[in-house]
């Protein structure tokens, strides 16, 4: 876990139907840490849990950092904290920035597709991308108007005219056609997807059928998708500075399996998501089960997501 920031909630906003936003200041009243577009944090909720949320404000702000949480009623307990809990007023600590969802400096022209609470890191990017007077499109899909989040704020920004906004609800004529949007893959262009899974699987799929080069398309994913453990073996972790050779059972992670030989790892969302523990790999052929890490990073095998991820050979040798 990257050092904590001791935080207060300066302002909680209704940001739509589910949705609530909150503006984090230091406690202290400090600037707080730079950050990019596409950049998260991690918070620590009241009741214990850890979470990762994208941040939406211009990445020129150094006074304050803006957040929204959909509350997941089946979700695992963090949102329905946040919402719960955390009021104005309260304090709280946060993670400094990481982003593994950057934009790419070479693109000649931005596709920012949205979904739901997946807005979130495309605010911030639509507004570093004006603020460099970058090419740039957005749109935003989600199921009705009332569950739009930051609506308002979209409608009042300076590239407002560059997002068009489609929602479930609405007349067939303005839903979202992601066979029409992504119809001209162009070398120069990127493509940059956040949202529910259903959302995201649809969009890179088309995306990559109609040819958008995978050097273009970049994505976020804010909940990992169930993994089968039915085949899962047991495999040994070589560490490579010390050589000692950890086992890791059938039904145990990397990080419990290092844990409990008291080798801690930073560790924050457990489902391959954040990017928080990824450790170096020197030899062997991990199982990536990541949602984080790029296929060309998979392909190339030489870091791996030890929260979730496994190995496919006998033994794996980490720069540990």
């Amino acid at each position: 876990m990257n050092a904590w920031i001791e935080a207060r909630v300066a302002r909680r906003e209704t940001a739509a139907e589910g949705i609530v936003s909150f503006e984090l200041k230091r406690a202290d009243g400090a600037a707080l840490p730079a950050f990019s577009a596409g950049s998260h944090i991690d918070v620590e909720l009241p009741n214990g849990l850890v979470r990762q949320y994208s941040l939406c404000n211009p990445p020129s702000e150094d006074r304050r950092y803006e957040i929204g949480v959909l509350l997941e009623v089946d979700g695992r307990g963090g949102s329905r904290s946040a919402h719960e809990q955390l009021v104005a007023g309260a304090l709280l600590r946060i993670g400094a920035p990481r982003n593994h969802f950057a934009l790419a400096p070479s693109a000649r022209h931005s596709v920012l597709l949205a979904g739901g609470i997946g807005v979130t890191p495309m605010l911030a990017m639509a507004e570093a991308l004006t603020v460099a007077d970058a090419s740039f499109e957005m749109h935003y899909c989600t199921r009705s108007l009332a569950r739009t989040a930051f609506a308002a704020r979209i409608a009042a920004a300076p590239y407002a005219s560059r997002v068009q906004c489609h929602h479930d609800d609405g007349p067939t004529a303005q839903r979202f056609d992601a066979e029409r949007v992504l119809a001209d893959p162009r070398p120069e262009a990127h493509l940059y997807v956040c949202g529910p899974k259903g959302y995201m699987d649809h969009v890179l799929g088309t995306a990559r059928r109609l040819g958008w080069a995978e050097s273009g398309i970049h994505f976020e994913y804010f909940a990992a998708a169930p993994i089968d453990h039915s085949a899962d073996g047991p495999f040994e972790l070589t560490l490579a500075r010390s050589g000692r050779v950890i086992a890791v059972a059938a039904g145990e992670t990397v990080i419990a399996a290092l844990a409990a030989q008291g080798i801690e790892v930073p560790v924050s969302c457990e489902q391959g998501i954040c990017g928080t523990c990824i450790l170096p790999v020197l030899e062997g052929t991990p199982d990536h089960r990541d949602m984080v890490l790029s296929a060309a990073e998979h392909a190339a095998n030489n870091q791996f997501t030890p929260c979730c991820s496994r190995a496919k050979t006998p033994r794996l040798v980490i720069d540990l």
